[in-house]
């Protein structure tokens, strides 16, 4: 009995953080809007390459009826 109340008394120590808690939000944050800002960057890339995938009315069968 008095080995688990001694294992009991001890109490848990908690393993030390890497960084403060406050700044996990902000790494998450930032990583966030560097993706955003990866998107927004190809934002127009379909309109300058329309000529490729999509049919255009002069190349279309249904343009003569």
């Amino acid at each position: 009995m008095s080995m688990l109340a001694a294992a009991a008394s001890e109490g848990h120590h908690l393993a030390p953080m890497i960084m403060d808690p406050i700044l996990f939000p902000v790494i998450a944050g930032s990583i966030f809007v560097l993706l955003g800002l990866v998107v927004w960057s190809f934002r127009d890339v379909s309109n300058r390459h329309s000529s490729y995938g999509h049919v255009t009315d002069k190349d279309s069968s249904h343009g003569s009826h």
